[in-house]
């Protein structure tokens, strides 16, 4: 079977900055945006962008992101030219825990699977990011080029820099040198989590890698070191949108608030570019008569009889009457009872804030998470 790309979804990270929120579901699975999980969106890009075949590696807590990510029909990719593929770590004899042990582990230990559909080029994806991206123009680049990797690449304030893998260039697109979480970054080219790579090119390094008892295993560490060393074509693709990394509550809560901003960059409604979802079967929302709203993202299911302001409500969430929801995030099913007030908060999917009760605060300089049910005014 030929394909000229397809797709691996590196969604094994166990998001432990996220807290209670990952504590049972993995990170991709996570909410984002009134009903979205947060690997719908490179599902959805691999879709728009026309890859047909695209495995996802799974690892911690993946239960329910397995059950999810396999119905494929979500994204359009379950044809029998396509289809989405749930990849856990393989069992090893001569180990105590199966997990992958990189980045580039998880490529390796799949490589009989890539082999079957005999790719040109492999993409790789971080599965923990939210972002539009059209993979095809960033493929087109790299042929062009003739690179053996591509790594998308996005400027970020230099005083932020030190965060990521930073892409050193020759002002012509060629990498000359990575450098991850550098203390002081000769640029502002942060890593995106996102390479092609030609594949026979990473399919020999990373056998060699396999045998390496030194080597970490890892894409940022091992292989574009190697690649550099060796003296490959390894090429920057700038992308030009909107990109986060949600990787603490408090990114999380500032990319649901991005949706609030009327000249975001990242549009859920555009046609041309569906972000493609779990369809819940739900009544629609419901506007109370006194209730008062001001600035609001408000999903189906919704029961709003309180007021909201500055808000991302999801699927099926509820603000009592008398209740005040103000810069806060209530994930699917969270519920505001009357007269509490939720202020600068995120609360999980699910959390009952009691009669009266008063959650966040807004002074506090970080997103306060209600991860347990608040006990109301007796």
């Amino acid at each position: 079977m030929k394909n000229e790309m397809l797709a691996m979804i590196l969604a094994g990270g166990r998001g432990s900055r996220l807290h209670e929120l990952t504590k049972k579901v993995a990170k991709p699975a996570v909410y984002y945006g009134g009903k979205y999980r947060i690997v719908d969106f490179p599902l959805s890009n691999c879709a728009n962008s026309g890859i047909d075949v695209v495995g996802v590696l799974t690892q911690y807590e993946s239960v329910q992101l397995n059950s999810y990510v396999a119905q494929g029909g979500r994204w359009g990719l379950d044809t029998n030219e396509s289809g989405v593929f749930v990849l856990p770590p393989r069992e090893k004899a001569d180990e105590a825990l199966d997990v992958y042990r990189g980045t580039a582990d998880a490529i390796s230990q799949n490589i009989d699977f890539i082999d079957n559909y005999d790719p040109e080029y492999l993409l790789i994806l971080s599965g923990d990011h939210i972002y539009k991206m059209d993979y095809s123009k960033m493929l087109d680049f790299h042929k062009e080029n003739k690179a053996d990797a591509t790594i998308a690449v996005i400027p970020v304030p230099i005083k932020e820099a030190s965060r990521f893998g930073i892409m050193n260039t020759d002002g012509n697109g060629h990498i000359v040198e990575f450098e991850e979480k550098p203390a002081n970054p000769k640029s502002n080219l942060a890593s995106m989590g996102i390479y092609i790579f030609t594949w026979k090119t990473l399919r020999r390094l990373l056998l060699a890698d396999m045998k390496s008892s030194e080597s970490s295993h890892d894409f940022g560490k091992d292989i574009i070191p190697t690649l550099l060393g060796e003296g490959k074509t390894l090429m920057a693709y700038e992308f030009q949108g909107y990109w986060k990394d949600v990787g603490t509550i408090d990114s999380l809560w500032e990319a649901n608030m991005d949706l609030l901003h009327r000249k975001t960059e990242l549009n859920l409604s555009d046609p041309r570019w569906k972000i493609y979802t779990e369809d819940v079967t739900t009544l629609p929302q419901y506007i109370g008569p006194d209730a008062k709203i001001s600035t609001a993202y408000i999903n189906q299911g919704c029961i709003i009889e309180g007021e909201v302001t500055n808000s991302v409500l999801f699927t099926d969430a509820k603000v009592g009457k008398g209740a005040k929801v103000i810069e806060s995030v209530l994930m699917p099913g969270a519920v505001v009872e009357e007269g509490a007030v939720v202020t600068r908060a995120l609360v999980a999917d699910g959390v009952r804030i009691g009669k009266g009760a008063v959650v966040g605060s807004a002074d506090s300089e970080n997103i306060l998470l209600v991860a347990k049910k608040v006990k109301g005014v007796e």
